[in-house]
């Protein structure tokens, strides 16, 4: 080889080196990508009549200093029974008191297409799951449609399901129904997640005990960070059900008398029970950014490991903690000196706090020592209780809205007494707060560590950081920018399942607004116009102030018809009719405004040549409306118009071409109403974002519950309606009898509490599989069916569905009758 042709090899060589160099070091990033928190839900106690339902309500509790321990409640009358103050009596707990939910019978079936009958049955943890799921999806402004199949992922952190155990009855098992099986069972949390919503990801349920919650989010992370889904819910859930699983912890002398964890106090006597759920909505912060979703932290790093080897299966394990740590550390690439906060596991009891503070000393100690400033930490334990399952989720999601709003709550309150005197404090770069206070002002950055280990030995640990923004070139935050700076006409739109969520939604829409900025409006409008799933019935307003959005909404609920009387929107038959101007020079001038106004319409409204009325009709496209040009011209002052059916017509611009953006707005408010399937993404206003704090779906309050049988008694049957007789049977060629009976069968198997409405198919009265079965075998105990389930699919109308049928019994009763000859 000669001189030119080996430098060529060694250039080749390098420029090869080079590529496997950025490879390596691109998969390595991906291997350590930071995930974002882009959304929360949640159902946490508070000590008070009302739970705590929303991020800003538990960062209220937090600053507040109130504790969530209430007593038994009534509705747990097999808690009650087993109660006895002396501890250590057989077969009886010593509890009272705990971090008790107080609304957990009351859920939304008619929204999440369930039925009454099966509703009953769900453990009300799947129930919450859903309805927390679903607001912490709407948070993070992403719309859910069943069919879109989205790239979701579902990651359940649970360890008990005792809901059932009032059905468990050996003597007589008639309250067994189809649904004691999916009901409960710890898969099924996470399954009806991904069911019901039609996600297409991971879905895993995770019981490590008390450690669950944050072992799923290690999966998810993972998950995440390998692109097996797009977007991922980490949950976590725990009620207290069971008067067993108490006895079994008072016996244990783990729990703590008054029932309120005293983490890291000399009081310390076991932890404190306590119940909630939990939803957090999480994504490659890269994708986040890229979709403009509203960023409340970052997840560096996790780890999970188990103690292995220890002293006894439920006994903590110091050096095995101190090894998750180090791994989540590693993993988040966080030097110690870093941290501000460690949301301790801290569960209060004499044994676990000294081994837990001993752990975090051999690892982040000397690192807070050299840099001056102590380590705060604590543990949402001391103010909720011992969550559980649910307890990684709901210290994190604390952890979040500290490090989102750069204060530090109390831990303890003056009034609780001295620290642990087993640990040596004063020889520790450790404080726990007693008051609320903000982040070390010392620290360049907002990071916190959470700590969470399992009573089955699984110890897991994450990593968190404040958002930081990107500064653009002229120094300004994304996440500042509001809106376009100056006042514009806006399209507010809302929708629901049913009349009476609107008016709720839409209520509470208008107080939010009461306290919203003008310069604010642009991402009020643009969130709730793409960040929300859309359903049938709606409404849509224009303004140009928070103000104004406000009063015209109040004017546009005083127009709706009452509850029960309105109409589901129904889309226009047909593409729109669009007029236009012969003075193309006219014509033209009122596009370029929309074109300047919305940048994303121009974008789509590009052609190759300078016809405006192409363009129109491109942009026109662009948001869902299919429009066919006719002949003519439009009306007067106008040039343009949309017609959409015999009363419904619009001008789209007016001569006067300033006044195209509100007149377009306006036409598309019309539209949406009127039932059209619009795409709102080309009107964002230049610098609008995606906002996490606007009101979420008014979930319905109606009541679903099994009662629990008092101990020593039978349970009283489930009413089924089955065996009741039926005397008034319609004869089998009466069709329109026949029909009318189907009707009222089939809400009788439904359990449900309204008239069925027989333009609906059977899944969308929340029938299924189960109850398909149920209902044809009930239907065959009176009439004779030939039909095949393949041809009775459930996705028919019931109209036609139950016309199907009533021929089949018609034709088949006809077919049995005997022949009778002359004699």
């Amino acid at each position: 080889m000669d001189t030119a042709q080996i430098r060529a090899l060694m250039e080749e060589q390098l420029t090869l080196s080079r590529r496997l160099r950025a490879r390596v070091e691109e998969l390595e990033e991906a291997r350590h990508a930071p995930v974002a928190v882009v959304g929360m839900g949640l159902r946490l106690p508070s000590g008070t009549a009302e739970d705590i339902d929303s991020p800003e309500g538990y960062w209220d509790f937090l600053r507040s200093g109130a504790n969530a321990q209430s007593e038994l409640p009534d509705e747990r009358p097999g808690l009650r029974a087993v109660y006895d103050p002396v501890p250590g009596t057989p077969g009886r707990s010593y509890v009272s008191r705990a971090g008790f939910l107080t609304d957990i019978a009351h859920f939304d079936a008619d929204f999440f297409g369930i039925s009454a009958r099966e509703a009953r049955f769900l453990d009300p943890q799947q129930r919450m799951l859903l309805e927390t799921a679903w607001e912490a999806l709407e948070r993070a402004a992403i719309p859910v449609q069943r069919s879109a199949r989205l790239d979701v992922g579902v990651y359940l952190g649970m360890m008990a399901s005792e809901y059932s155990e009032r059905l468990e009855d050996r003597a007589d098992t008639t309250r067994i129904d189809p649904y004691y099986t999916t009901g409960g069972g710890l898969c099924f949390g996470a399954g009806r997640i991904g069911y019901v919503m039609g996600f297409r990801g991971p879905v895993v349920s995770v019981d490590t005990a008390c450690s669950s919650s944050l072992s799923a989010l290690h999966l998810a992370v993972r998950g995440l960070r390998d692109e097996e889904c797009r977007y991922a819910l980490v949950c976590g859930s725990n009620l207290l059900l069971s008067a067993n699983l108490m006895v079994s912890l008072s016996q244990t002398r783990a729990l703590s008398p008054d029932g309120r964890s005293k983490s890291f106090l000399a009081s310390a006597d076991g932890y404190g029970r306590a119940e909630g759920v939990g939803a957090l909505a999480l994504m490659r912060l890269a994708d986040a950014r890229r979709e403009g979703r509203p960023v409340l932290a970052v997840v560096r790093g996790t780890a999970v490991n188990h103690d292995g080897a220890a002293s006894g299966l439920t006994a903590p394990n110091g050096p095995a903690q101190q090894e998750v740590i180090r791994a989540a550390l590693a993993d988040a690439r966080t030097d110690p000196a870093e941290l501000g906060w460690i949301e301790a596991h801290g569960t209060g009891t004499v044994l676990g706090d000294p081994i837990e503070i001993g752990a975090l000393d051999n690892v982040v100690g000397e690192a807070v020592r050299e840099r001056g400033t102590p380590l705060a930490l604590g543990s949402v334990k001391a103010r909720l209780g011992h969550l559980e399952a649910a307890s990684g989720i709901a210290a994190l999601m604390k952890t979040v809205l500290m490090l989102r709003h750069g204060e530090i709550p109390s831990t303890l309150s003056d009034d609780d007494g001295e620290l642990n005197p087993h640990i040596p404090w004063d020889r520790l770069p450790f404080e726990v707060p007693r008051s609320n206070r903000p982040w070390p002002p010392a620290l360049p950055h907002r990071v916190a560590g959470v700590n969470s280990f399992g009573m089955s030995g699984t110890n897991a640990h994450v990593v968190v950081a404040a958002y930081e923004d990107v500064v653009d070139e002229d120094g300004a935050r994304p996440a500042e920018s509001a809106g376009s700076g100056g006042v514009r006409t806006e399209l507010l739109s809302v929708s629901a399942k049913d009349e009476g969520a609107l008016q709720r939604l839409a209520e509470r829409v208008r107080t939010y607004l009461k306290g919203t900025d003008t310069a604010m409006v642009s991402s009020v409008c643009h969130t709730l116009r793409t960040g929300r799933a859309v359903f049938g019935h709606r409404l849509a307003v224009t303004g140009t102030t928070a103000a104004e959005l406000a009063e015209a909404l109040q004017a546009a609920l005083e127009q709706r018809p009452r509850a029960g009387q309105a109409a589901v929107a129904a889309p226009p038959d047909g593409p729109a009719t669009l007029r236009v101007t012969s003075d193309a020079e006219r014509l033209a001038r009122g596009v370029a405004v929309l074109a300047d106004a919305f940048p994303g319409l121009a974008r789509h409204g590009e052609v190759t040549d300078d016809d405006p009325a192409r363009r129109l009709t491109r942009m026109l496209g662009s948001l869902g409306v299919r429009v066919a040009i006719a002949p003519g011209e439009p009306a007067q002052d106008a040039s343009a118009t949309l017609d959409w059916g015999p009363e419904a017509s619009r001008i789209l611009i007016p001569d006067s071409p300033e006044g195209a953006t509100a007149r377009l707005q306006a036409t598309l408010a019309a539209l949406f109403t009127a039932g059209a399937e619009l795409r709102f993404d080309a009107l964002r206003a230049p610098g609008a974002r995606l906002l996490g704090d606007l009101p979420t779906y008014p979930f319905a309050r109606r009541r679903h519950w099994l009662d629990e049988p008092a101990p020593g008694t039978r349970a009283a049957g489930v009413p089924d309606g089955d065996a009741t007789p039926r005397p008034d049977l319609p004869a089998a060629h009466d069709r329109a009898a026949v029909r009318a009976y189907l009707l009222a069968e089939l809400a009788d198997v439904l359990q449900s509490a309204d008239p069925l409405d027989p333009q609906l198919s059977f899944l969308e009265t929340g029938g299924d599989s189960f109850l398909s079965t149920l209902f044809i075998t009930r239907v065959e105990a009176h009439y004779a069916v030939s039909l095949t389930p393949e041809e009775l699919p459930l996705d028919l109308p019931l109209t036609e569905l139950f016309g199907r049928l009533s021929d089949d019994i018609a034709a088949t009763a006809a077919t049995a009758e005997p022949e009778v000859t002359g004699i």
